[in-house]
Formats: structure tokens, sequence, C-alpha cells
């Protein structure tokens, strides 16, 4: 289908363009963009007054399929990242069974060509069960279908079998992402370890327990020469130490999420169990290091840590309830309102950290710019449109979502994959 979209504020920072242009797609590729295009098309969009940005990449969620589907399955989780503006998603091998097969990477594959609505990439486990102790066939996995390898919530713990995946992964040019937390200073501990921890009177995980992981992983990745991904940075120590490795040109990137950028430990004195993730909401102290670095540039990538799980799971007592919020349908509005629209951040920066950076990082060469021979993903955002967070009407199958009702100003209008329109949806 040939697609046309005209009028649009064409956002793209790896052309470093930020202009009015007209778009042309044909058979899900950017063919031409010019200043005006005027020329027959089977459909035509006009971006009037919204921005046109490269297709969203969201590059660590949870899709539950297979072995979860009560929680989220790849055609729920795909829609869910539609809505809210994403075009691809990078989803984590803690399913169950675990994706550390390639039988298990084929799967989510076919599945995803056959029901999801959104680019699903797999990223394979490192290790055989994530346990941190018989290196998976990256290669074959690779060759499946897998574009980076995670233990996920289960971090390589073995210095030296970590040492033995990131050669490994070097070798296949591919990325390791890492989750930094040493579960042994972490313990049973349910919340950032603070003054609210004693005042709340829970079990608190230490700023340490993402250091140490941190500095491992600096060490490694600098004699290796291999590529690694900090998964959802929380605290300003290991904020000073992704400084400290971009100083030195160590091939460290990371990310942050929304909710580590705006709520606080304080908040969990309601015990609302939609508040419990880990790494856990931090100090104000820590959620400054992490937007500082978000404006240096020290952070790469914005990323939402989608975790579904159904409200039976979440409705039991704080230490007992399972880590991790949904994200996909927030996440946009969420950083345009109290980032962009307050000038923390210029939007072009946005695209960068949710687009750009997160396409490169993971080698996805077609995606992340809008340029012709690209395919043809792209995101169209109304800045201007007022909206309400409803958890009840979001296409996720959980709804654990802590800003629910929260107003604000900006989001998602239409979504494209492989020059379709995604979203709105058509049923």
């Amino acid at each position: 289908m040939t697609l046309l979209i005209k009028n649009g504020r064409v956002v793209d920072p790896g052309t470093n363009t930020d202009d009015t242009r007209d778009i042309l797609i044909d058979k899900g590729k950017i063919v031409d963009i010019k200043t005006k295009i005027n020329t027959k098309t089977q459909k035509t969009i006009d971006a009037t007054g919204l921005v046109v940005a490269p297709g969203f990449i969201d590059m660590h969620v949870h899709l539950r399929e297979p072995g979860q589907e009560d929680k989220e399955t790849i055609r729920t989780g795909s829609r869910a990242a539609a809505k809210g503006g994403f075009t691809s998603v990078a989803c984590m091998p803690n399913t169950s069974p675990v994706n550390d097969n390639a039988g298990i990477t084929d799967f989510i594959v076919s599945e995803a060509r056959k029901n999801a609505v959104v680019n699903v990439f797999p990223i394979a486990a490192v290790t055989r069960g994530q346990t941190g102790e018989q290196l998976t066939d990256m290669k074959n996995l690779q060759r499946a279908g897998a574009i980076a390898f995670s233990d996920d919530g289960y971090p390589v713990a073995n210095n030296e079998v970590m040492r033995r995946a990131l050669e490994y992964s070097s070798l296949l040019n591919t990325l390791i992402i890492d989750h930094c937390e040493d579960k042994n200073l972490s313990g049973d501990g349910v919340m950032h370890e603070g003054f609210y921890s004693y005042t709340y009177g829970l079990n608190g995980i230490p700023c340490s327990s993402e250091e140490v992981m941190v500095s491992r992983n600096m060490v490694l990745a600098k004699y290796s020469k291999a590529r690694v991904h900090i998964a959802h940075l929380s605290v300003k120590g290991a904020a000073e130490l992704i400084r400290m490795a971009k100083k030195k040109n160590i091939p460290l990137t990371a990310e942050v999420t929304p909710h580590h950028l705006l709520l606080t430990d304080e908040s969990l004195k309601t015990y609302d169990t939609n508040l419990k993730m880990n790494p856990p909401l931090r100090s104000k102290e820590d959620v400054k290091a992490l937007i500082k670095a978000m404006k240096d540039g020290i952070v790469d990538v914005l990323a939402t840590d989608h975790a579904p799980h159904t409200e039976d799971d979440k409705a039991v007592e704080f230490d007992r309830a399972p880590f991790g919020i949904i994200g996909l349908e927030s996440a946009v509005p969420l950083i345009v309102d109290r980032f962009v629209h307050s000038g923390i951040i210029s939007l072009s920066r946005f695209i960068q950290m949710i687009s750009t950076n997160p396409a490169r990082i993971l080698g996805l060469v077609n995606k992340g710019k809008i340029s012709q021979g690209a395919d043809a993903d792209l995101t169209i955002l109304n800045l201007d449109k007022n909206i309400v967070i409803d958890a009840d009407s979001f296409e996720s199958k959980s709804k654990n979502c802590p800003f629910h009702g929260w107003e604000l100003k900006g989001c998602p209008e239409i979504t494209i994959v492989r020059g379709k329109i995604v979203y709105p949806f058509k049923n």
C-alpha cells in the first residue's frame, strides 16, 4: 500500500532533521521525503500540527508468552505497544520455559509473525535456565532470531561465566543486557534501603547492590571489548560509573525507566504493590542524578521494563507481591508531559533515547530513522492533546500501573509499522 504523510513536523535526531516534510511510503519502505510531495496514493494522512518521529523502540519488555498467558500474550502486549506509540519491542527471556534454546525463540518469532501488530524481537537467555552456570548456544539462538542476550532478573553473578559470555557475544557482534544486582546484598529486600524502608518497616535493597555489578561489568567490558547494556539504571552511584565508563570509551550503554525518573521510595507509604519493582524506587537524590544523566547524554535509552502481573498476583501483602509494573501505554505521555514540555530535555533528545539509540544499540539497521530505504516504522505524536492515564482501558491484559489517574499532555496519535497503520485500531 502507498501512504503519504503530509505537513508533519518531522523530527529525526539521526539526520538532524526538525522541519515540515511530506513522507511517501510504498511497500513498507520510505521512498521519498520532501517539503512537498504531490502524487496519488491509496491513503493520505494530514499530519498538520503533529510530530512525525522514527518509530519508537522499547528494548525491555516482558510479553510472558509462552507459559504465563494469563498475564500477557504476544498479541496483547503488541497491541499495548502500538497504542503506546511503539513500533518495535524486544522481549525478555523469562518465559516458561525460559527462552534459552532455538525452539523457544522460533516459537516467539512465529507467534509474533501471526499475532503481533508491531515488530517483536526476542532476547534470549545468557545461561541455560537463567541459572548463571552454563552458557546457552548463542550462535544457534542468534540464527533463530535472538537479537541480544540477558538473564534478566537473574543477573550473571559468576564473573568467569560473565567474562566468557562477553567474549562469545563479541565474536557474534551481539549485545549482553545485564540486570545489575548483587543478590547477596539485596537479600530479601523489597524496597530501597534508607530512611523510608526503616520508617515503613520493610526490608531494604541497598544502592551498593546495583553499583557493585555495574562496576564489575565496566571492568569486564573494558578487557573483553564486548558491549554491555545496563538495564533499568536506578541509583546515583551507578550513573556516575556509567559517566566514567563513557569518558574512558568503555562499550557500556544504559537505560532508564519512567518510573525511576518520576517516583521515589517515599511513595511506598501506601504499601501499594503496584509501586513494587526491581530495582526499587529510589531516593530523591537518586532521581535527581538520573535526570541529570538523561539530560547530559549519559543515559542512552528510555525503556519501560513492562512487567505484567495479574490483579491476584498483586493483591497480597507487600512483602509477598511480585516485582514489576506495566509501562507500554503510559511511558510516552509521562516523559513528554514531565520532561519535554517542561524543557528538561528537548523533543529531539527524547526521540533519540526512545528510537535512534535503541535501534543503534540493538543493531536494527533499517529502523530508528526517517530516510529513503528505511523501514516505514513511524510514530506520530500529538504534543497538545490532554489525556488521563486509565489502566482500565489498557490493551495490556494486566493493569498493574502506578500512574492510573495521572493527567498528562502529549501522546501518540498514530502508530505505523512497515507502512501499515496499526494504531488507532480498526477493531
